[in-house]
């Protein structure tokens, strides 16, 4: 720590500033305080006007030119499941507490401390914060890694910003209530707040100096990190290149960039990186990191863990938190927000985000169209399933559908669980419940055509790509795999099959086994398994769906030839394999198509188009000699 530059950094700020003030603020000795002063004052470094005030000489103000904060960089990049449903429709850092949004006023403080070279680093609702550019001139990096990785990510896209440079490294969902920034830093420092008893935050453990000597994942009475921090220059070229080899090792994906500093500390880099890479060069550099602990009071910081935090602060949350979901469920069921309470984000599906939450002590969950599926998904023919089901016993107790936007609140059933594609009787049950669908004489007044739904798809991908200079659909071969699925599609036409209801999306997570949930007010239970999320639904050969269940749970041609056993009690014939066969080409080649189709819209996820395509094309092959084998030519 340089003693000197933390002193006359107080100065500069309050050139009245007492030898009082200056030990609270610098954390040193009265005693030292009073030494360090009349060092300045010998080495020309400062000056005293009657006694009243100090200042900074020229050659003071030479002294603290390596210590000026150069910019600032603002991590905005990661979504905030925390915050649901707030953050389906908002950034969290976009959240306003008392009617400013966070990341807003962090960067007036910023600016009022005079760092105006500022850089926020965004991912998830990358445009929403297309304003600052304007309002504050701050500049906007991307981190194309952000709904796959953890802030490690974010530090190692920034790194180029952060070399040769003194930053403050913030979270655009802090809310700090007083500016604790600087025009100077005289060293490199964590935020920290103090906690009395038992605690699970990151604790940190420092010499008598303040220098950070170790982290631990939870402690007792001790300062945990909590807030912002700052690399000076020197700190950075000792921690970004760690940092940068962190990055390479598999299984780091998830690593905050206080975990490399935390292994540092502790010893652990040197051996984590000479274990990987093998070559002991790239453990150097290791040790000997400085950072300092910079405790704040305990109401200076706050970062809210989820909307109830943020409720108990601000009591405007109480009424309107400004979330359109939030207001759905409040009108819904006729209750004011605040009884909207154990709030937390299910597992978001490919096709739609859901959050869970209770009112007056029973469980729901709240679906939220996805990107794009308004074009995706018919949601009067959605509704109409709904409705044709309802009595049935088939599916979750639905509470509330809009057939216009496609939100949907149903029944939540504590302790139920989805099925599991690698248990034998989880497939048992999930295939004699496709028979019980299909088996139902249930009629829908609408069809699924699945050839309809892939020329539909390949013109969206067309329209949604038209400006790509890739193109519109990546695949190399796609024209000829197109035209051998349109072949699969006459051929089926050829068959003459009935059609029965299909659910179509019959993917492992659509079965729901209740064994141990509580259904005790569900108007009927057919075998405690239940059929979810009827968005695709309509009128199809049923054995679309045990195709779709197959290529949903990744299974091999082995695992196929099973499940089509149990779906029919007995050995398929070759026309009916014929027709699955040609169902998971189909099937492949539509997911395929969709899943382009989003990612055109920002979604990503990861092989699965890989994945589908592949299935389209493999089983295209199996299809065709099947049907040769009964006669029917492709």
């Amino acid at each position: 720590m340089n003693k000197k530059a933390v002193l006359l950094r107080n100065i500069i700020e309050k050139p009245n500033i007492t030898q009082r003030e200056l030990s609270t603020l610098s954390g040193l000795s009265l005693g030292a305080v009073n030494s360090l002063l009349k060092e300045c004052s010998k080495e020309g470094l400062l000056e005293e006007n009657g006694g009243k005030e100090r200042r900074l000489t020229k050659k003071g103000r030479s002294f603290m030119e390596p210590f000026k904060v150069d910019r600032a960089l603002i991590m905005a990049a990661g979504f905030g499941s925390r915050f649901v449903p707030l953050t389906y429709e908002m950034p969290k850092g976009m959240i306003e507490v008392f009617g400013e949004r966070m990341v807003d006023r962090q960067i007036e403080q910023l600016i009022a401390a005079g760092v105006t070279d500022i850089t926020v680093v965004v991912g998830y609702m990358k445009e929403k914060f297309e304003y600052l550019r304007d309002k504050y001139g701050a500049k906007l990096l991307y981190n194309p890694e952000y709904a796959e990785k953890n802030n490690l990510s974010t530090i190692w896209h920034a790194r180029d910003l952060l070399y040769g440079k003194n930053c403050y490294i913030l979270s655009s969902d802090n809310w700090i209530r007083e500016n604790i920034y600087h025009k100077y830093e005289g060293v490199a420092w964590y935020s920290a707040v103090y906690a009395e008893g038992d605690t699970k935050e990151w604790v940190i453990e420092t010499d008598k100096k303040g220098r950070m000597t170790g982290i631990m994942e939870g402690g007792r009475d001790s300062l945990y990190m909590y807030g912002p921090a700052y690399f000076s220059r020197e700190f950075s070229e000792k921690f970004l290149p760690v940092l940068e080899r962190y990055y390479e090792i598999p299984g780091t994906e998830q690593y905050y960039w206080e975990t490399v500093l935390m292994d540092m500390l502790g010893g652990l880099a040197k051996k984590r990186l000479t274990a990987y890479f093998g070559r002991i060069k790239e453990a150097e550099g290791c040790s000997d990191i400085e950072m300092y602990v910079n405790p704040q009071p305990a109401d200076m910081v706050y970062e809210f863990e989820n909307l109830e935090e943020l409720r108990a602060f601000d009591g405007k949350y109480n009424e309107d938190s400004g979330s359109e979901a939030m207001r759905l469920v409040s009108g819904v069921f006729g209750v004011p927000e605040s009884k909207i309470q154990r709030i937390r984000c299910l597992k978001a599906g490919m096709t739609n985000r859901s959050w869970l939450f209770s009112v007056e002590g029973k469980q729901y969950i709240c679906r939220i169209p996805g990107e794009g599926t308004q074009k995706l998904i018919k949601r009067r023919e959605e509704a109409a399933v709904y409705e044709a089901i309802k009595d049935t016993g088939l599916t979750e107790r639905l509470v509330y559908l809009d057939p216009e936007t496609g939100y949907k609140i149903s029944r939540y059933y504590e302790g139920s669980r989805n099925a599991d594609a690698r248990n034998e009787a989880d497939l048992k049950a999930c295939m004699s419940k496709l028979r019980e669908l299909h088996e139902s004489g249930i009629e829908l007044p609408h069809s699924f055509d699945i050839e309809e739904r892939i020329d539909f798809y390949v013109k969206l991908c067309e329209e949604a790509g038209a400006k790509d200079p890739s193109g519109a659909i990546p695949f190399v071969d796609f024209k000829e795999v197109y035209a051998n699925e349109k072949k699969l599609c006459g051929l089926l036409r050829r068959t003459g099959r009935k059609k029965t209801i299909a659910h179509i999306d019959s993917v492992p997570d659509n079965f729901l086994f209740l064994e141990g949930a509580d259904i005790s007010d569900t108007e009927r239970d057919t075998g405690r398994v239940k059929l979810i999320d009827w968005e695709y639904s309509g009128m199809c050969d049923p054995l679309v769906d045990p195709a779709m269940f197959i290529i949903y749970s990744y299974m091999n041609e082995e695992e196929a030839e099973r499940l089509i056993r149990m779906y029919f009690g007995r050995e398929a014939t070759d026309e009916e394999l014929g027709v699955i066969y040609s169902y998971i080409s189909l099937g492949g080649f539509l997911w395929a198509l969709w899943a382009v189709y989003k990612e055109r819209l920002g979604v990503t996820f990861g092989d699965y188009t890989l994945k589908m395509y592949a299935y389209a094309k493999d089983y295209f092959k199996k299809a065709e000699k099947l049907w040769k084998k009964v006669s029917i030519e492709t």
